[in-house]
């Protein structure tokens, strides 16, 4: 009995010490101050745990630590959907986003997209995009909310909490000035300080000062002839010391390139790994006291501090009672769509459709029958997407026939059915493939085989060969291509990462470099019923990876949508850009992608109810078609449910409520930025030499007129103002005043309206 006795007595001994042992650990103690817990983790954290922890780990997380504990953080892109880990809802761009102009809207956005994140297990949300909208052709205007300070930082404010509000860290990005996508690693962004805190700084404030945002991203570019991640002013002088901020700051995938220099600039963390801010590089700089130790625990308590107060510590972040596929999320998705699409001409009323008058609707042009997105890390894949031609099918009834034809030649359709064959005079089709188990073409092949095409786009994996890695591999494609007829044709590749094709050994596209999924082009003329040798190289690096090449014979507008267009009471012309064609990594053309206008022009030549439908991040030249056109509506990139947005619009079922957020000039030299977005003097600056004179801004006090101003979008519906009082208020500011108006719907329809209020310094320079 007494032995039964002691093994109980010892083990409740046991128990005693082990539950005193959880208590003392402060930072498991949910009771405990965010601050308490933050510094109680920090000190159990040995100076190479610390370091080994500012770096970031297998690509999109931030590393675990077994003792003490810690769990594995979980990132994801996401300024338009939570797309790193698989299909997810494609919500509207951020620049459809901020032509809602509606604040309660996009925190409903921010909390479907933290609900999104939750579904997926993701604590960290790589998003939103806040830079201005400097030139239309910046490859990342679709991801921002336009061109004003004021607005994008409204917008930005509201993203954050609602986000947040669903215990999901928001990241705001890109800080600072990354306004062009052209030769983004290298360029430097240059201004006066008045022009950075007065318009390329307020949306970041505002999302940090007011949204309280978790975490912030360097940008890519070099601010004033330095990198964002080691620009000491931007990370510590204004963003931790002016701000408060007291979250943390993580580079942007490879944008970080001293880790010294980085760190003690006042970055917190490397992505996608510590390959400049690890121990080999940072400890002997700890050693001979030029790298404080007390620089390290700040970063290190930074990201703790965050963890500890989104509950990543007491909480599961997967929550599994969420639809990954959810109807709510595809809801908020059409009711950002609904808002932000604008119409920007409506000759004679030609909109909305008169179904009781239109019996035949011709859909024309290569965005009507496809999901249309912009590219880059925000392309996200959708479980499902209403393209504009199944939509007008769907609510045009059964009196109303919608017919279809792209109008040109379609990509994809290249890529699938290009011809090739193995060698010279051989008749066996294909190209012969060599795959190496190492991005740079080195050795012997692991495998050799032949492919019919080159079509290929396997995501985060590869190959199916067998011991064949997925990431860090290499591949080159060997053969003959025969051009039945003489004339020009166009060779297209599109790849992720570096490709390079050799047309007859002549080198005509070269991208041999790390970038997102990116298509390019090049065109040669050929003769008829020759062979010419094709030989197209690939690596990739790391994350996704797609290959695709094709060649065709250039060719213009299809007589036959001409022929349905003519035949049509109404004809709707789908074009613009797409993810291949408006990406992350580079510039677009201001002009429509090739073809495109004449396309245009050919359909309003034979059907004089012509409305435009255009999907592009901004403003596009529109001069050599605008006034042969009665209708015009911007749809942006409305996400998966825009085209329901658009046909609703285009019916008459939903009011056009969205206003322009970013002012559209009528020819690119009109721009305040014409002569100092492109490095003038290829010495990789940039000189922002227009200051304050952006967007509005410029035109308001330059005489200049813009096809279509700031603010700008017509209804269907009439609103009148009225009583417009504008009185002294000091309660909060001794030059505060007040504005008070009435606003009264006149016309026949339901609609929004965009109340604006202007208000600026007596001088503005």
């Amino acid at each position: 009995m007494s032995g039964k006795y002691t093994i109980l007595l010892l083990s409740a001994l046991n128990f005693v010490l082990n539950c005193s042992n959880l208590y003392s650990q402060v930072y498991l103690d949910r009771k405990a101050t965010v601050e308490d817990r933050t510094e109680d983790l920090l000190q159990q954290l040995s100076l190479s745990q610390k370091i080994q922890y500012i770096g970031g780990y297998n690509s999109f997380f931030i590393m675990p630590v077994a003792n003490p504990a810690i769990p594995m953080i979980k990132m994801s892109d996401g300024p338009v959907g939570v797309r790193t880990w698989g299909k997810s809802t494609a919500y509207p761009a951020g620049i459809c986003s901020a032509a809602t102009w509606d604040t309660s809207l996009i925190n409903e956005l921010g909390k479907s997209l933290g609900r999104d994140a939750r579904a997926r297990g993701v604590h960290i949300l790589l998003g939103p995009g806040v830079n201005i909208q400097r030139a239309p052709m910046c490859g990342r205007n679709f991801e921002y909310f336009g061109e004003d300070p004021y607005l994008a930082g409204q917008i930005s404010t509201s993203w954050v909490k609602g986000v947040q509000s669903e215990r999901v860290v928001a990241t705001v990005k890109h800080f600072a000035a990354n306004n062009q996508e052209w030769d983004r690693y290298n360029v430097s962004s240059d201004m006066d300080e008045r022009t950075l805190q007065e318009i390329y700084l307020p949306a970041f404030r505002a999302a940090v000062v007011d949204g309280k945002a978790g975490a912030i991203m360097s940008a890519y570019n070099l601010l004033n002839g330095t990198w964002c991640s080691q620009n000491k002013h931007l990370l510590t002088d204004i963003l931790k010391q002016d701000w408060k901020f007291d979250g943390f700051v993580m580079s942007d995938w490879g944008a970080t390139h001293d880790g010294l220099m980085s760190a003690n600039a006042g970055l917190d963390l490397e992505m996608p790994s510590g390959a400049n801010m690890n121990s080999t590089n940072l400890k002997p700089a700890i050693d001979n006291g030029s790298l404080p130790v007390s620089v390290i625990d700040d970063k290190v308590r930074r990201i703790l501090r965050t963890l500890i107060r989104f509950g990543f510590l007491d909480h599961p972040q997967l929550d599994t009672s969420i639809p990954l596929d959810n109807p709510a999320s595809a809801m908020v998705s059409l009711k950002i769509a609904r808002s932000g699409i604008v119409l920007l001409k409506n000759d004679d009323n030609v909109l909305p459709l008169d179904q009781s008058r239109t019996q035949k609707i011709a859909v024309i042009g290569p965005n009507g029958n496809s999901f249309v997105t912009g590219g880059g890390s925000s392309y996200t894949d959708p479980y499902h997407s209403v393209s504009l031609l199944s939509a007008l099918r769907l609510l045009a009834g059964t009196g109303t026939t919608v017919t279809f034809d792209n109008g040109l030649t379609d990509d994809n359709s290249v890529f699938g059915t290009s011809s090739f064959f193995i060698t010279t005079g051989s008749g066996l089709q294909g190209l012969h493939a060599e795959y190496f188990n190492n991005q740079y073409l080195s050795g012997t092949p692991l495998y050799t085989g032949t492919n019919s095409t080159v079509n290929f786009n396997w995501g985060a994996g590869s190959p199916s060969i067998s011991g064949f890695s997925n990431d860090h591999f290499s591949v080159r494609w060997t053969g003959v291509i025969r051009p039945p007829t003489t004339g020009k044709y166009e060779f297209i590749v599109r790849c992720d990462d570096g490709c390079r094709l050799f047309v007859d050994n002549q080198l005509i596209i070269s991208q041999w470099n790390d970038h997102a999924a990116t298509t390019y082009r090049a065109t040669l003329d050929l003769t008829g019923g020759t062979e010419h040798s094709i030989k197209l190289e690939y690596y990739e690096n790391a994350g996704d990876a797609e290959i695709r090449m094709g060649w065709h014979l250039l060719d213009f507008v299809n007589s036959q949508a001409v022929q349905r267009a003519a035949d049509a009471d109404a004809a709707i012309v789908c074009v613009g850009f797409n993810s291949n064609l408006e990406s992350e990594g580079f510039d677009r053309t201001f002009n429509l992608p090739e073809y495109q206008d004449s396309l245009i022009t050919a359909i309003a030549r034979v059907n004089p109810n012509t409305i435009v439908v255009l999907n592009a991040g901004g403003n596009i030249a529109t001069s050599r078609w605008i006034s042969q056109v009665k209708g015009l509506l911007h749809a942006w990139y409305p996400g998966q449910e825009g085209g329901t947005a658009i046909a609703e619009i285009l019916f008459g079922l939903t009011n056009p409520s969205g206003k322009l957020p970013v002012s559209f000039e009528r020819r690119w030299e009109d721009s305040p930025v014409f002569n100092s977005y492109y490095d003038p003097d290829n010495n990789r600056h940039v000189p922002y030499a227009e200051g304050l004179l952006m967007g509005y801004r410029y035109y308001d006090t330059q005489n200049v007129e813009p096809l279509f101003p700031f603010g700008f979008g017509l209804s269907y519906t009439a609103f009148e103002y009225g009583n417009l009082f504008i009185t002294p208020d000091t309660t909060n500011n001794p030059n505060g005043i007040a504005v008070s108006f009435d606003i009264r719907n006149t016309g026949g329809r339901d609609g929004e309206e965009v109340a604006q209020l202007y208000i600026h310094q007596p001088k503005l320079t």
